[in-house]
């Protein structure tokens, strides 16, 4: 087992990542500080691990309560989450009952999000089962649902008091949701771990062929990275939109195919391309450096191309982004392989070439 830690003073957690951490009471219990507990899932990872996590509550003398959730991006909206809301009230929950998200990072995202909100705030524990959600969601505080005109534009900021990053639950993962979570890997390899990038290239057979060492190391080195940015700038008043790359265009191709669609990873994939591109237009990046990002998604099974929703629709959506300011976009680029920056320089001409490119 490794352990990190998301330094925030007196909200810091820790994030224990490792095989079978799902029974491990000692590791779960001390962030559970109530006799009563709420698990948080859906209908998918409720038959796999639902019980498990729930005998290792109970050794503790902890009454678990259940929320099984439809499974999926569409859901992820006030209707289900006001579920949630419905079985807090109806098994008067109370403020210390701790609320538990156990799925993937649609489940955390309304987890958290309900938890932040269920009497002006719950204690909350991530257990994410599958890659992006344990390398990415689960870890920083950022909770939200979608709305129609766009992608977790309703939500706060509520840190867990641990996560809990159960490498086994990675074994039914479907290779889909494996590769998808990919994407975010690769992601802190091009903002700020060319060392990372190397290894990830150098390895990516191993991690989709689930080498639990590889999965332990990726996992690892991704939530270090990530906890390290976040410690520093935990509301994204800066560094921290960094790890956005790929982000706005992503959330566009998600919100303008409809929800559910593409799987987030495979939207952030095709978006960073698009985010390539125009750092090459800009003169930022070689030909050649758009080539090796190609390539490394390529191989992870991602796409590389991205869907023909038309120049207009994909500005029209990306105007709805979280990073807009004073009515200017402002895009996560990359001025080398490595080093990410936030710039509002490019204008809309480019950044539709950019679009043109990325689809072709």
């Amino acid at each position: 087992m490794r352990t990190l830690e998301v330094s925030l003073a007196e909200r810091s957690y820790p994030i224990h990542i490792g095989p079978g951490l799902l029974d491990r009471a000692d590791l779960l219990l001390p962030a559970v500080k109530a006799k009563k507990a709420v698990v948080v899932t859906n209908e998918t990872v409720a038959p796999l691990y639902l019980e498990r996590l729930s005998k290792t509550l109970r050794q503790g003398g902890v009454i678990v309560q259940t929320v099984i959730l439809p499974d999926g991006e569409s859901f992820k909206n006030w209707e289900t989450l006001n579920l949630i809301f419905d079985a807090l009230l109806g098994t008067h929950c109370e403020r210390n009952t701790p609320l538990i998200a156990l799925g993937g990072g649609v489940i955390g995202d309304m987890g958290g999000f309900a938890a932040a909100c269920y009497q002006r705030g719950m204690p909350f524990i991530q257990v994410p089962t599958t890659l992006l959600s344990q390398v990415d969601s689960s870890v920083g505080g950022k909770t939200a649902i979608n709305h129609p005109l766009g992608k977790n534009m309703i939500g706060a900021f509520y840190q867990p008091r641990l996560v809990l990053a159960d490498i086994s639950t990675l074994d039914t993962l479907p290779d889909r949701e494996l590769k998808a979570g990919l994407a975010e890997v690769i992601k802190y390899g091009l903002i700020r771990d060319p060392e990372f990038l190397g290894w990830l290239e150098a390895n990516i057979e191993r991690l989709l062929a689930r080498d639990q060492g590889a999965l332990i190391h990726a996992v690892e080195r991704s939530c270090a990275n990530k906890a390290e940015v976040v410690a520093r700038d935990e509301r994204e008043s800066g560094e921290r939109a960094l790890l956005n790359l790929g982000h706005t265009f992503g959330h566009a191709i998600e919100t303008g195919l409809g929800y559910g669609a593409w799987l987030h990873g495979e939207a952030v994939a095709a978006g960073t391309m698009v985010a390539c591109e125009l750092s090459r237009i800009l003169g930022w990046l070689a030909p050649a450096d758009v080539l090796r990002v190609r390539d490394i998604f390529s191989r992870a099974g991602l796409p590389v191309v991205a869907p023909p929703l038309g120049v207009a629709r994909y500005l029209e959506l990306m105007r709805h982004d979280k990073k807009v300011q004073d009515g200017r976009l402002r895009l996560v680029l990359l001025q080398e392989v490595g080093r990410a920056v936030l710039s509002d320089v490019a204008s809309d001409e480019q950044i539709a070439e950019a679009i043109r490119q990325a689809g072709t």
